[in-house]
């Protein structure tokens, strides 16, 4: 496992609480002095307090950054990217909004016949030299997080807008309430586009279903997809399946 993604996995244990190094190295199969180098790391970026023997986060669940997300759950990622290629018809018209799973995604896209409507800046680069895809980028506040466009100018552009599809992720996907995420201008934006779009997508591994850690909630439609990976539970397949989800799992 490399650092950068140790690293994310190390915060996102600790949101449970305090955890000491011995049991965090015995979780990561890594020495206790590379857990203690990970958590040195991580205080030295103010992210954690260190304790004695371990560590707590230095403040409220911490919103980590794109390039954490990317590193995190990367083959599940990939294999839920792939799947929702199939859901997908050249022509059509896609809104894609930010995240590290979309992002995967959005990448599988360059050779399609699509246009694409945007917040996800990191996607620009790769989607601009795409011979077939037209594109429109929406404007407005940047997030440096999640390299994405938030706001009233977004918002404002996507009302006259339309679309076939829309395609997001989220921090967190609870069953009666929705998609969970860390800020209000994040929700009223994928509300937008759920609102612009006939069809709304959600990809989520699996360790996302559940998750109800950050405090904004945007609801989803009655009727929605999931593509999700194969660790996604009976229990939690079923409690979705009732709020009106059809989930597609991926391959690994």
């Amino acid at each position: 496992m490399r650092g950068t993604e140790r690293r994310a996995r190390l915060l996102a244990a600790l949101e449970l609480g305090e955890i000491d190094v011995d049991d965090l190295a015995r979780r990561f199969g890594v020495s206790a002095s590379t857990v203690r180098r990970d958590l040195q790391h991580l205080s030295d970026t103010k992210a954690v307090r260190r304790t004695y023997g371990g560590a707590i986060l230095a403040g409220g669940s911490p919103e980590t950054t794109l390039d954490q997300r990317l590193a995190i759950d990367g083959a599940e990622k990939q294999a839920i990217a792939r799947a929702a290629l199939s859901l997908i018809e050249d022509g059509e018209t896609l809104i894609l909004d930010a995240g590290s799973t979309v992002t995967a995604f959005g990448r599988l896209l360059v050779n399609r016949r699509l246009r694409i409507i945007t917040n996800n800046l990191a996607l620009l680069p790769c989607l601009a030299r795409a011979p077939e895809i037209d594109l429109i980028v929406l404007g407005g506040g940047l997030r440096a997080t999640s390299m994405s466009t938030v706001g009233p100018l977004a918002v404002e552009a996507l009302r006259r807008l339309t679309a076939d599809r829309m395609v997001t992720s989220a921090d967190g996907v609870v069953a009666g309430r929705g998609l969970c995420e860390a800020s209000l201008d994040q929700v009223a934006l994928k509300s937008a586009m759920m609102a612009q779009a006939q069809d709304t997508i959600v990809l989520a591994t699996a360790s996302k279903l559940g998750r109800a850690e950050q405090m904004s909630w945007a609801p989803l439609p009655p009727r929605w997809t999931l593509v999700t990976d194969a660790g996604v539970s009976r229990d939690q397949r079923q409690a979705l399946i009732d709020v009106g989800a059809h989930i597609v799992t991926a391959e690994a």
